[in-house]
């Protein structure tokens, strides 16, 4: 049981997945970028009461599986999803959605993902994977941040769908219904709406851990870090912002290149010249963000570890929290037809 599939590789999986899963039911238009800015996807949060893998809770992405809510909904596509506590009927309805000839997405943990680098294998349950086929024991897997499509037993497929933790998948499957064909305006309308939402999240959140509040409050906490912390922990949740950040579905730097390009992209839908000129603040940002990823590197890998040295990285987020905040403030007074 093999569906025709394409195969696209992406920068980030749901933005993979949700772009992979639309061209399957004839959305040539939708791109990477496209899916990402429609689905409002630019994010940034930081929740110290919640740990994973003994840090901070920081997030540089919307919650897992709203990328492809919103896009779907923005276009009047319907989605099916289906989370499950039984294991065998996880399996059942993956099978029959297979059967039916359509292939489903599927949130998964990363940490026994026996393709997966060992070095970035750990306890991380909002990846995303397309699974499009079953041979014998063998699922087929597209994981769009790989080179070329594999495979799962179904032993090792139960056991990331069911992974434990934070974010727990709980089986869940996921697919868009066939329906009319989307249209150009409808890209427009949904580029105009996705852009209106990631302003409100970035900058209309009140709060101090949201948005550029919260890169703002996270660089002012990282200035303290050392003396709370000591430098051994600091170091370590500092380990945790890059790893969030440059390991887990392209992180900070990488969202920024990917949000730059959808306002590039969005020009051609939306010919308004303030998306273009508003794309390179995205690109500076990314650029500022993956100077910080090799500022903290070099704390907790020990290089480094003065006060100074935690102050320089504090001043890249509040620069960078600028920066975003010019950038959507610029985006709000786009005067839409």
């Amino acid at each position: 049981m093999k569906i025709d599939f394409e195969h696209l590789q992406s920068a980030h999986c749901e933005n993979g997945v949700t772009t992979n899963l639309l061209r399957n039911i004839g959305v040539s238009q939708i791109t990477e970028p496209l899916a990402f800015g429609i689905g409002a996807g630019l994010f940034f949060a930081y929740i110290p009461l919640l740990k994973i893998n003994n840090g901070p809770a920081i997030a540089f992405r919307t919650l897992p599986g709203l990328i492809f809510k919103r896009t779907c909904k923005s276009l009047g596509i319907t989605v099916i999803r289906k989370k499950f506590s039984s294991r065998e009927e996880a399996q059942m309805a993956l099978d029959a959605t297979l059967e039916a000839g359509q292939p489903a997405g599927c949130q998964v943990g990363v940490y026994y993902l026996p393709y997966f680098p060992k070095e970035y294998r750990f306890h991380f349950n909002a990846h995303n994977i397309v699974v499009f086929g079953k041979e014998g024991d063998q699922y087929l897997v597209s994981d769009p941040v790989m080179e070329n499509t594999t495979t799962l037993s179904s032993y090792e497929l139960e056991r990331v769908r069911f992974a434990i933790g934070a974010l727990a998948p709980k089986g869940q499957l996921y697919y868009p219904l066939r329906g009319n064909m989307v249209t150009d305006a409808q890209i427009a309308i949904a580029i105009e709406k996705g852009i209106k939402k990631n302003i409100r999240n970035m900058i209309g959140i009140p709060g101090p851990i949201a948005g550029v509040n919260g890169i703002r409050f996270t660089g002012k906490r990282i200035k303290k870090w050392r003396d709370n912390l000591g430098l051994h922990k600091a170091g370590l949740y500092l380990a945790q912002l890059v790893r969030m950040q440059e390991e887990i579905g392209t992180g900070g730097g990488g969202f920024r290149y990917i949000y730059a390009a959808f306002l590039q992209e969005a020009f051609a839908y939306q010919p308004k010249e303030e998306l273009v000129k508003i794309s390179a603040s995205f690109t500076q940002a990314g650029d500022l963000w993956r100077t910080a990823a090799v500022q903290a590197a070099g704390i907790y890998k020990g290089r480094i570890g003065s006060q100074e040295d935690f102050n320089v990285m504090g001043d890249y987020l509040l620069e960078i929290a600028e920066m975003e905040k010019q950038a959507f403030t610029a985006l709000s007074k786009i005067k839409w037809s």
